[in-house]
């Protein structure tokens, strides 16, 4: 029969207590960062519902062809006196209008687009240009293209039976190339770039 170690029992004492102490050392890390991260999504929750992060600006769009803003005469790209090249362009079922829009490359553009049917999307190929157009809404996208050509611009949200048919395209020429109009819209013809 085995006499049994007093210090053995305290040490397993120890032991016990030690991992209990590093457990909960990790219940509290653990613990805190969910607090953390709980507290991240709701403030910017908050945030993010007093202050939207994108243009909220409505619109009619039943009469969108009629006046204003969207208008056909209006649309494509014009240069502002503040140096920003801005688009306007109309989702509709199964186009965009104008298809082809040119801009000057390296120069500051915001991209403004209205839908008057259904949810459309839109991606421009190589850029962060990326939104959803929604009816009564105008959607908003700013970005500055670098090197020259042809960038697509697909509908990414489904629209309807002719939705793979739906896309446009950005020509980025150089800006020796652009001619500003003040006052005068510009459009591009659909044949690749430097074709005859």
């Amino acid at each position: 029969m085995s006499i049994p170690d007093p210090s053995r029992g305290e040490r397993e004492r120890q032991d016990r207590a030690n991992v209990l102490r590093s457990e909960m050392r990790w219940v509290t890390v653990v613990g805190g960062s969910l607090g953390v991260m709980m507290l991240t999504i709701i403030a910017t929750s908050l945030a993010f519902a007093l202050h939207p992060p994108s243009n909220v600006e409505s619109i009619d769009s039943d009469r969108l062809h009629l006046a204003g803003e969207f208008v056909e005469s209006n649309l494509g790209a014009e240069t502002t006196p503040d140096g920003w090249v801005v688009l306007r362009i109309v989702a509709t079922k199964f186009a965009f209008i104008p298809r082809c829009v040119p801009v000057p490359e390296g120069v500051p553009v915001r991209m403004r687009l209205a839908s008057p049917d259904v949810v459309h999307g839109l991606i421009v190929n190589g850029t962060n240009a990326n939104t959803m157009v929604v009816p009564g809404y105008v959607a908003q996208v700013e970005t500055t293209f670098q090197g020259t050509g042809d960038r697509l611009m697909p509908c990414h949200e489904y629209c309807g039976q002719g939705h793979s048919q739906m896309w446009g395209i950005i020509r980025v020429v150089p800006q020796a190339d652009w001619r500003e109009r003040p006052g005068e819209r510009q459009a591009c013809r659909l044949q690749p770039a430097g074709g005859s």
